[in-house]
């Protein structure tokens, strides 16, 4: 890498939320969930490219730079770590996730699936899989990409192809992984979730179909599952939550409402000043505070109600 590619990546690795205007980060938003594409982004974060700073920097700058936030490196001796496939009789036959336990360990062990964003098994979901393996857990997150290729190694790529993937077979793929996990020989069949984004919602929705599997569930800025499918939850649910996450938040009153009725034990969190993907730690969206002090809850939860 030469230097001026140097100090263009220093430059993208030191931004942060507060360095853009809240409705630009809105934008982005709308435009990584395909509420918007990528024209209309353009159109609409024109307004925010001045004193030279041009539209595609601005979304070069928003985007995830994996190589920078790398916490848990991928040789790590104290885990080990391999792609396998499981089947998925309903979804797409046979597919394809990311296994990782502590190396040195004996006996059976509490396990998590990890469920990635909307874009595949990306490094930084991988990278979260292994900090659950390092908190003593059996992690397995699969790749909703796996039928096209597995992820592609860009974003917009990964979004473009799981757009592409039936949604229902994507839901079944997740229930077969959670169950494959479950069943694992290295598993002592106590089983929690834990995803962001899409993969909250998806956390959600498997509390719903799997009450005998899911133990408990730790949806990050995810989805809501409707009042009806609430009733059907029995897992132990912790909620997190970006205060600046309009899209998300708004299904949050009738969900807590749902929950409260149906006798659900759960506990949620809405971290102040936060935007959507908050834990994620390869974008400017990253909030250090809060997605460290999610993370420390989310491993205590695990602790107490799969141990």
């Amino acid at each position: 890498m030469n230097s001026k590619e140097d100090i263009l990546l220093a430059d993208i690795e030191r931004k942060k939320a507060s360095d853009f205007p809240q409705e630009l980060l809105d934008i982005y938003d709308e435009y990584v969930h395909g509420i918007i594409d990528r024209r209309v982004f353009f159109n609409k974060a024109a307004k925010f490219a001045v004193a030279g700073v041009t539209t595609a920097a601005l979304i070069e700058s928003l985007s995830p730079h994996y190589a920078w936030a790398e916490q848990v490196s991928k040789s790590d001796s104290r885990l080990k770590t391999e792609y396998v496939e499981y089947p998925s009789p309903t979804g797409h036959d046979k597919t394809r996730g990311y296994l990782v336990r502590p190396a040195n360990t004996s006996g059976k062990l509490p396990s998590v699936l990890v469920v990635h964003e909307n874009r595949g098994l990306n490094p930084y979901v991988e990278d979260v899989a292994r900090r659950a393996a390092l908190a003593g857990f059996l992690a397995f997150a699969p790749d909703a990409l796996a039928p096209l290729g597995g992820y592609p190694g860009n974003d917009d790529e990964g979004r473009a192809m799981q757009r592409k993937l039936d949604r229902n077979k994507i839901t079944e793929d997740f229930v077969a992984a959670a169950k494959f996990l479950n069943s694992h020989d290295l598993s002592s069949q106590s089983t929690g979730v834990v995803g962001f984004c899409f993969g909250g919602g998806m956390s959600n929705a498997l509390a719903v179909r799997l009450p005998n599997i899911i133990k408990a569930a730790a949806p990050f800025y995810g989805a809501q599952p409707s009042a009806e499918d609430t009733k059907k939850i029995k897992a132990k649910i912790q909620l997190h939550y970006a205060e600046l996450d309009q899209r998300v938040n708004a299904g949050w009153p009738e969900y807590e409402k749902a929950l409260k009725e149906n006798g659900v034990d759960y506990e949620a969190y809405i971290y102040s000043g936060t935007n959507h993907g908050f834990h994620n730690d390869t974008t400017p969206r990253y909030d250090e505070d809060a997605a460290k002090l999610a993370w420390e809850r989310t491993v205590a939860f695990f602790k107490k109600n799969l141990s």
